[in-house]
């Protein structure tokens, strides 16, 4: 039987990058991302919100692009895979383990300006690391495209994007 481990996650940085470079040379980045989830409760009437906080990786040239323009609330689209990672935890004994992204493609979304305030647009602020399958080329979404996040509770289910 087959496997297949893609994930694919839109979020905002819950901090700043952190480069280092392990003694290949290779540099890597760990990310925190928030990502927020909303769905209109129709038990209570009211609107839902979750957010989820998922650790990302980051390797090479995604890597020294994130930690030079990313901040923290910057919006970015990662694709990648996900990773277990486990070990002895040396203060208590226990066996500890984490599930994690390794990103394979980095996309960053908004403007500069928009900074902690997320991204409002959906289009590129600046290509990711070259060669790799990027969507350069495609027309990006219309600037008047609804934004249903704003001010609505929740996406029409007919035109849920996936």
């Amino acid at each position: 039987m087959s496997s297949f481990n893609k994930v694919i996650l839109v979020g905002n940085l819950t901090r700043d990058p952190e480069l280092r470079h392990i003694p290949s040379g290779t540099a890597v980045t760990e990310i925190g991302l928030a990502i927020n989830r909303y769905w209109f409760d129709k038990q209570s009437n009211t609107r839902k919100e979750e957010t989820t906080f998922v650790d990302v990786t980051l390797w090479g040239r995604d890597a020294e692009v994130a930690a030079e323009y990313l901040t923290k609330g910057r919006s970015v689209l990662i694709e990648g895979r996900l990773q277990l990672d486990q070990w002895d935890d040396k203060q208590s004994g226990q066996k500890r383990s984490k599930l994690k992204v390794v990103g394979e493609s980095m996309q960053m979304l908004g403007s500069k300006q928009e900074g902690g305030a997320g991204g409002g647009s959906r289009s590129a602020a600046a290509p990711s690391s070259g060669g790799r399958s990027e969507r350069q080329g495609e027309p990006s979404e219309p600037s008047g495209a609804p934004d249903y996040y704003a001010d609505s509770p929740a996406p029409p289910q007919d035109e849920v994007p996936f």
